[in-house]
């Protein structure tokens, strides 16, 4: 009997995707059996690149059945590599064509409010995720892709690079543990990703060790986009740690902390105040501003309790984090609006960046608002929110303007 490798996922409720199973021959051609619920409409295109991807692998014999739940062309031709390549180990890549509009970078300073996690191996959560607007979408090829699945969720993701459209969304990956997760890299880095969220991060030769993986990968392919770090803090040598891995390289630009894996490392439970957390938490946020990097928070693991996400944010934001992780596209909104700026920041910014500019233009070293003296973190500070409200829309560009005008 023929040995059969499979790939993919079938079954009730699996839509937007498929299932290969590829069985080798020595004789008889290409077999393939296609069972599809939109083959009366693309049953001739899906059987064309199925042919397209074998003769690319060289595959001249072999029974191929796909079970498809309407999958997109990268998401087959994801599930047939993995297949293949299970089978028939090769070097050679089918790389699905490349979006033009997906080729861009994010800025280091970027606001990361949000970042929505999406399963590295379940194609249909990915598709219209950018419709969403989160700061950054994460396809996690870690805690949410199962042992088994892993190696085809890397064709899985890098197709997803490639071929989707992220509408404007910073593009991250989740990687493996390290050092499994080194070799997740090569499927993502020439793909034009954004950002790599290290794992359980601890010491600071793991981000050496991407760091160093990256700048192989990006030298064999001439590539110079810069790729951002995020490590996340999961343990409690990794609190320990934290200022030493928020410095350890240039192209980290923040620090997450995971907080189900903390506490089970502190053999405690999570609570909503988090009074089990605090120091920790604490901690990332002071490491990450002595390094000048964005302290960005845990996820909010209970999907329907919006008031409680709410409040878990705006306590976040209170502690001094910059953002937080979100596990449905229904928690954006909420993450949003907790940790923008609220109508009484904008206005006290407003006076302090109105005050700044006076002073400015009068030649005056020394910024008053009133009787009191303003120091320049605080403008900073105060700049900062503006752009932030602006960017936001929850102030016109063109304030500062109509505010002198009215003065005059």
């Amino acid at each position: 009997m023929e040995k059969e490798f499979i790939a993919g996922n079938k079954g009730k409720g699996v839509r937007s995707d498929c299932s290969v199973t590829f069985s080798p021959a020595v004789s008889g051609g290409i077999d393939l059996k296609l069972q599809s619920k939109v083959a009366v409409m693309y049953g001739d295109q899906i059987r064309a690149q199925v042919f397209e991807i074998l003769a690319h692998f060289g595959v001249l014999h072999a029974g191929v059945t796909i079970e498809d739940s309407g999958a997109l062309p990268f998401v087959i031709a994801a599930r047939l590599e993995a297949a293949i390549k299970m089978a028939l180990p090769s070097e050679k890549e089918y790389l699905t064509p490349q979006l033009a509009n997906n080729c861009y970078q994010s800025a280091r300073d970027k606001y990361r409010f949000s970042r929505l996690y999406l399963p590295g191996n379940t194609p249909s959560l990915m598709i219209n995720a950018g419709l969403h607007k989160p700061d950054g979408i994460i396809l996690d090829l870690e805690d949410a892709v199962a042992p088994a699945k892993k190696t085809e969720a890397r064709y899985l993701v890098r197709n997803a690079l490639r071929s989707l459209d992220f509408y404007g969304a910073e593009k991250m990956v989740r990687i493996n543990q390290i050092p499994a997760g080194l070799d997740d890299l090569s499927f993502v880095i020439p793909h034009h990703v954004n950002l790599i969220l290290v794992p359980k991060c601890e010491f600071v030769w793991q981000i050496a060790a991407v760091n160093d993986k990256i700048k192989e990968i990006q030298e064999a392919a001439g590539l110079t986009y810069p790729v951002w770090l995020m490590p996340i803090i999961e343990s409690a040598t990794g609190v320990v740690n934290c200022y030493e891995i928020a410095r350890a390289a240039d192209n980290i630009v923040a620090m997450a902390i995971g907080l189900e894996d903390l506490t089970a490392d502190l053999g405690t439970s999570r609570t909503v105040e988090g009074t089990e957390t605090f120091f920790a938490r604490s901690k990332v946020v002071i490491a990450c501003r002595a390094a000048g990097i964005q302290p960005i928070d845990s996820v909010f693991s209970d999907v329907a309790d919006q008031e409680g996400l709410r409040l878990n944010a705006l306590r976040s934001k209170t502690l001094g984090f910059d953002g937080m992780g979100c596990i449905h596209p229904r928690q954006i909104k909420v993450i949003h609006e907790a940790f923008g700026p609220d109508e009484k920041e904008i206005e006290k910014a407003k006076k302090i960046v109105l005050a700044f500019h006076e002073a400015t233009q009068k030649g005056l070293g020394v910024v008053s608002l009133g009787t009191k003296m303003i120091d320049p973190p605080v403008v900073k500070r105060a700049q900062r929110t503006i752009a932030l409200a602006t960017g936001m829309q929850l102030l016109a560009e063109n304030w500062m303007e109509e505010a002198l005008n009215e003065k005059i």
